[in-house]
């Protein structure tokens, strides 16, 4: 009768197995472990050694046998001392001996027994069900953040046909984008009174460069492609020379439509004038400061529009 089987029963519930007149298997528990170089999970277990110098007969496995196989202790006795007698003969005729689910005993070239423990099986029992698990390399990307540019505004977006590199107006065009991003400056942080001042001051100035700027433009056609939903622009009294334009159109009838379909959005949408160009534009609205004007012309260019760009000119 093999007893490898009633070793393995019994390793599950206590520390020390002895085997009489041969050695005794003992268990220590390990924690659960990590191999990074693998990837590697190892649940908690109890790792199985051997001592051959425990030979005393405990009682534990004989009376397991007897019980198991349902016969006297001293039948069980006598079947392990002949396990044993078989276990030595083969080590020494074979060199090793396999003891299934615990492991195997091999005798080295200084006739001492050692034991190879059986990998695949976890004697601990709150870690049953748990496997090695091998989890994939996780591949880390560096992600770049751009730094958002502050106050960095476009006074006006619109395709050219064709510019030649060394045309002098493009100083003009520098100038009105500098002066548009120090006046939302100012909005932004100075009160009320001199944002009015500064407005004043330099209303007759950006009204002259727009001209140029629209002198210089050949032809310019603006696509309204997202749907735009209702926007409230507040309109205070005065004079209103800052225009938020949808866009510019070469037939008559096309921004009779976009005019339309702004004003049933809720927009106060207003149709201008045919200009030099032979277009017709169509505004979101119209208002009396810069700052304003900017503030829903960034947000609708960022939401709905982004071909939205600011005209600035007494109607």
């Amino acid at each position: 009768m093999k007893i490898d089987q009633y070793i393995s029963q019994l390793l599950y519930r206590y520390q020390c197995v002895t085997v009489p007149g041969f050695g005794a298997f003992l268990t220590e528990i390990q924690s659960a472990q990590l191999q990074e170089s693998s990837h590697s999970f190892y649940p908690p277990k109890k790792l199985v050694s051997f001592n051959a110098y425990l030979k005393n007969n405990d009682g534990l496995l004989a009376n397991h046998i007897a019980v198991s196989e349902k016969i006297t202790y001293e039948v069980a006795v006598s079947i392990i001392e002949h396990e044993v007698s078989v276990w030595k003969k083969t080590l020494q005729e074979m060199g090793t001996v396999a003891l299934k689910n615990v492991g195997e005993l091999v005798l080295n070239s200084e006739k001492s027994i050692v034991f190879v423990p059986n990998d695949q099986t976890n004697y601990l029992t709150s870690s049953f069900g748990l496997s090695t698990y091998v989890s994939p390399a996780i591949k880390r990307a560096i992600l770049l953040q751009e730094e958002e540019a502050t106050q960095e505004e476009e006074a006006i977006v619109v395709p050219v046909v064709e510019m030649k590199k060394s045309n002098p107006f493009l100083k003009y065009a520098a100038l009105f984008v500098m002066g548009a991003g120090l006046l939302g400056a100012a909005g932004y942080y100075g009160n009320v009174y001199y944002q009015t001042q500064i407005q004043e001051q330099t209303l007759a100035v950006q009204t002259k460069v727009q001209k140029e700027v629209n002198h210089k433009i050949q032809e310019a056609t603006f696509f309204i492609t997202n749907p735009l939903p209702t926007v409230t622009l507040t309109v205070k009294g005065g004079k209103m020379p800052y225009h938020i334009v949808a866009g510019a159109f070469r037939q008559e009838e096309n921004a009779d439509k976009v005019y339309e379909e702004l004003i049933k959005l809720g927009y106060h949408a207003k149709r201008i004038a045919k200009n030099n160009h032979d277009l017709y534009p169509v505004l979101y609205g119209s208002f009396t400061s810069y700052a304003e004007a900017q503030k829903e012309m960034e947000r609708i260019k960022k939401s709905h529009n982004p071909e939205a760009w600011l005209l600035i000119e007494e109607l």
